[in-house]
């Protein structure tokens, strides 16, 4: 499942960094996560480091996009692919 950055982000720009999937991105008011891009790190960490590093707690699993382990670890490999 895709993450989603809700409307607590004070935009303190440490997640943006952190994603190994260039996945996060700066909004018209808050940062958001490209569901395409999100893996929530399967394949990189244990665990999604935006919601490691976030200070106030604001990254929540997006319910509109369900992914399961395997489709993740797929999503991340058509993301290797495309890299140059």
């Amino acid at each position: 499942m895709s993450l989603k950055i809700n409307e607590l982000c004070v935009n303190c720009d440490v997640c943006e960094p952190a994603c190994p999937n260039r996945a996060i991105s700066q909004g018209e008011v808050i940062y958001v996560i490209d569901p395409a891009r999100c893996t929530e790190c399967v394949g990189h960490y244990d665990e999604p480091q935006c919601v490691v590093v976030c200070p106030v707690e604001c990254i929540d699993p997006d319910p509109e996009f369900p992914e399961s382990h395997e489709a993740l670890l797929a999503k991340l490999a058509r993301l290797q692919k495309e890299e140059p």
